[in-house]
């Protein structure tokens, strides 16, 4: 090799260090000792992770408090530090609309990744426009949640380096519990609502795995779909309350971080005569709001639709 390529490629190897420094989000560690920390796509799936890893890992949250887990983007940074990370969790089937190509690109430059919705027995929609389609809101089943808190601790300890396994292990078994424990309390208030009331109608198709698991029927949604990207149209609206007056339903359920406008205006429309609930149904509140946690957000939800459904 002669002295001038070799100054040359010096010269590129010392670039490219000090590209390193300056900017550590860009890409280097692929060409290093792999990825780090855990990126987690939604703020719910970001709290059951920080429980599972506890101080083992660094854990990265993109999704932001009150946001549409539809429709939130990433800047540039963040998109960096997805493709660094040493593990992806993310909730896919569809459901991260706006960082599905990021999620996608991670995975393609070889970033370990895992589908929870994918992963815990995934149910289609029941009706709609989304209807067989699978449905992505699996964590209104704390059941299927409980199965996903050990496949978190499982793919933790596979992909994460320096992570102590028992104490993984150990925080999962322990929050597992306590979400075990949710889902017997959900049984029980939701046990206390008349048997001829236990009909759901909400902003759009959420509650599928809930209705399921606790013995609901799902009458139907303003928005007749998966995603609160779409619009109802007024022929959707009237089979909506065509139905709602068939089951005598008296509470309509709104997504917290949408306007519960649409719900209105199905009430003003069609003269039925509906409480509108809120409801934490797509995403975590901050640290001041009503469901700053997975579990908390859980048993808000419990008490609003039984006292909603209980209400005369």
């Amino acid at each position: 090799m002669s002295a001038s390529a070799s100054r040359g490629r010096r010269r590129a190897a010392a670039l490219l260090a000090a590209l390193c420094l300056v900017l550590p989000l860009a890409g280097c560690s692929a060409a290093g000792s792999g990825g780090s920390g855990v990126v987690v796509t939604t703020n719910i799936l970001g709290d059951v992770v920080r429980n599972v890893v506890g101080d083992q890992a660094e854990v990265t949250v993109l999704m932001k408090p009150d946001a549409d887990p539809h429709s939130f983007g990433v800047s540039a940074q963040e998109a960096a530090r997805i493709e660094n990370a040493a593990l992806l969790v993310h909730n896919g089937l569809g459901l991260e609309e706006g960082v599905a190509r990021n999620v996608k690109a991670a995975g393609a430059q070889g970033v370990a990744t895992l589908a929870v919705g994918e992963r815990v027995d995934p149910i289609p929609y029941a009706e709609g426009r989304t209807a067989r389609r699978p449905d992505p809101h699996f964590w209104t089943d704390p059941v299927r949640m409980r199965k996903a808190v050990d496949l978190v601790a499982e793919q933790v300890i596979a992909h994460v380096d320096g992570v102590d396994a028992g104490k993984v292990r150990a925080n999962a078994a322990a929050y597992g519990g306590q979400v075990t424990a949710l889902d017997s309390w959900m049984r029980g208030e939701f046990a206390t609502i008349p048997s001829g009331r236990r009909s759901l109608v909400t902003n759009h198709h959420v509650f599928g795995y809930l209705a399921r698991r606790y013995g609901f029927q799902v009458v139907g949604a303003v928005i007749p779909s998966g995603t609160t990207l779409a619009s109802p149209s007024g022929s959707d609206l009237k089979s909506l309350a065509d139905a709602v007056r068939r089951a005598g339903v008296p509470t309509v359920f709104a997504d917290s971080s949408q306007p519960d406008r649409l719900a209105r205006v199905m009430a003003r429309e069609t003269g039925l005569d509906l409480r509108v609930v809120p409801l934490y149904s797509e995403s975590l509140t901050g640290a001041g709001g009503g469901a700053p946690t997975y579990l908390r957000m859980m048993r808000a939800n419990t008490e609003a639709i039984t006292a909603g459904l209980s209400a005369r």
